[in-house]
């Protein structure tokens, strides 16, 4: 996370826009100390967080992730650019439980945010749902999982496929015990 700077970055639109960390809070439904950890690159925002964030900042989450941008209208991402979030943490502090890598950060005009994530084999503290604009498609690259989708459970295993809105309150988990990776594409 330190190498693309999100906390600053959230921080310094969030000052250009003038608005306080209780502002954004309240437009989020997260807490101050929450953003405020994020800003000071303490935590890493589970990517329903910084779709919030990004909403509220009125920016793409692909800003967060973007260091000069491209004018091109294609992308290429060399396996070695990937942008890594690690240290995911949960509205209540604790471990996430996955990681994940941005799939395409340098084009300004996209629709879609393709993240590629990597859900670890250890048990999760915490189980929340959360909710965003948009929609969202997955498809499991390795290993098994479930979609918590409202108050239903949905087994999705390899090569398995969910499209689904992700306004909902929804939560990916793992199921087994191996890790696993799921292609993860949002269109807000």
């Amino acid at each position: 996370m330190e190498g693309f700077r999100i906390g600053e970055k959230i921080k310094a639109l969030r000052q250009k826009k003038g608005l306080t960390l209780q502002a954004v809070a309240k437009e989020t439904g997260f807490s101050s100390g929450l953003i405020s950890q994020i800003e000071n690159n303490n935590v890493s925002p589970p990517i329903a967080t910084l779709s919030r964030i990004a909403k509220c900042l009125d920016v793409r989450m692909a800003y967060f992730f973007d260091d000069e941008g491209t004018k091109e209208r294609y992308e290429v991402v060399r396996n070695n650019e990937r942008r890594r979030v690690e240290r995911v943490i949960g509205r209540k502090g604790t471990k996430h439980g996955y990681s994940y890598e941005a799939l395409a950060f340098r084009l300004k005009t996209k629709k879609m945010e393709p993240f590629l994530l990597t859900v670890s084999a250890e048990k999760l503290d915490e189980e929340s749902l959360y909710s965003h604009d948009g929609e969202e498609f997955w498809m499991v690259i390795e290993g098994e999982t479930e979609l918590v989708y409202d108050t239903r459970k949905i087994e999705l295993k390899e090569g398995d496929c969910v499209y689904f809105d992700s306004s909902v309150k929804h939560r990916l988990l793992r199921k087994g015990d191996r890790e696993a990776r799921v292609l993860v594409v949002i269109c807000r």
